[in-house]
């Protein structure tokens, strides 16, 4: 396997310019997921890694050899596509088979390759079916066959999954990951779906407007996000974010808005601010239901409860902006309908600067 190094990446189509100077390391068998908004520049990214899309500017390297001007043929990287590019007149092992028929491999090479790869993602009983015959997560199944019978160095998935319904999704993610771990291949995946970029990645790329906005793990991203973009696209729901003035409290800096107040983290950076409009972040999965008796609560307006199963949520709104409760179910299915508010700990906000959108310093929390 190999690592891949962008450095300084741009593309432009004619005057316009969608990628702005990407920088990125992946390191050699790492699981990294592109992940962003549709326009976003991702699957961009991606195509000019497989060299499907010329490099208008910078550098790229794959095991310390420069891309740019080698085909995508002799880079000795495998693509998996949204919409599988199946033949559909070939049947599965056929499919599978065709990149080592096309490099000319030996008949009892490209068997055993089809054995063990069929074996690996569950179609041994589908070899001699076509595509017309299988279900939307074989067929994806069969794409990825194709690409990991080449034994390529790096790997690549542009929305793998985005064609499949809810639950095949699911048990896709979960295929995915054990077949990384199994393989131990350096992978680039690319999707527009939060949850799959939690789930799946060793490290996250958020990018926006062709750019990086935040690099790291999923928790680092989820428990430390740097500035309002990331908080609000990373999470399930994303994290709330509301809009309140800095004052002096008992013990150190309040975040006031509508006529209530709640208490920050003493932090260095927002001392002598008092009057500065800030953003503060609320994660709805850190946020404790209070009592009506509770004087201490932020008072919400409650608007809907959302039954999950085992949580709700609780959708509300505050200061006049929506506002994302998440709470457990169990023993409580009756009171959630009669929430007035909230309590949270100061150290489980996130402070955000109103004017740049950035992560006040200072407030980063490791993951247990």
């Amino acid at each position: 396997m190999a690592g891949v190094k962008l450095e300084s990446i741009v593309k432009r189509y004619g005057a316009v310019q969608v990628v702005h100077g990407i920088n990125l390391d992946v390191d050699e068998k790492e699981f990294v997921v592109l992940v962003g908004p549709s326009g976003c520049g991702k699957s961009t990214t991606l195509r000019m890694i497989a060299g499907l899309e010329e490099i208008s500017d910078g550098q790229l390297t794959i095991d310390t050899r420069v891309m740019n001007r080698v085909a995508p043929k002799d880079r000795d990287v495998a693509m998996v596509f949204q919409n599988y590019a199946l033949y559909p007149h070939l049947n599965v092992a056929d499919n599978i088979a065709f990149g080592l028929r096309i490099r000319k491999e030996s008949k009892d090479k490209i068997a055993a390759s089809i054995k063990e790869v069929s074996g690996i993602l569950g179609l041994t009983d589908y070899l001699d079916r076509r595509p017309a015959d299988l279900s939307g997560g074989q067929r994806q199944r069969v794409a990825m066959g194709r690409a990991i019978v080449r034994d390529p160095k790096v790997f690549l998935f542009d929305e793998p999954l985005s064609n499949l319904d809810a639950k095949l999704r699911t048990q896709m993610r979960a295929e995915i990951k054990r077949l990384h771990k199994r393989l131990g291949a350096t992978s680039i995946y690319v999707t527009h779906d939060q949850v799959e970029a939690m789930t799946l990645a060793d490290r996250i790329v958020v990018m926006n407007d062709g750019r990086i906005e935040q690099l790291g793990t999923p928790m680092e991203l989820f428990l430390n996000p740097a500035n309002t973009f990331v908080a609000s696209f990373l999470g399930s729901p994303p994290m709330n974010l509301v809009k309140a003035t800095l004052g002096p409290g008992e013990n150190g800096p309040t975040a006031h808005f509508a006529g209530q107040s709640m208490p920050l983290a003493p932090l260095d950076a927002l001392q002598n601010r008092d009057g500065d409009e800030v953003i503060v972040g609320i994660r709805p999965e850190y946020v404790d239901v209070a009592t009506a008796e509770d004087a201490t609560q932020v008072q919400v307006n409650l608007e809907l409860v959302e039954t999950l199963g085992s949580e709700a949520l609780l959708h509300a709104t505050l200061a006049g902006d929506p506002f994302v409760i998440k709470a457990e179910t169990q023993g409580n299915a009756a009171y959630l309908q009669k929430v007035t508010g909230f309590t949270i700990k100061p150290e489980m906000l996130r402070v955000f600067d109103a004017a740049t959108g950035h992560a006040v310093p200072g407030q980063d929390r490791q993951a247990a």
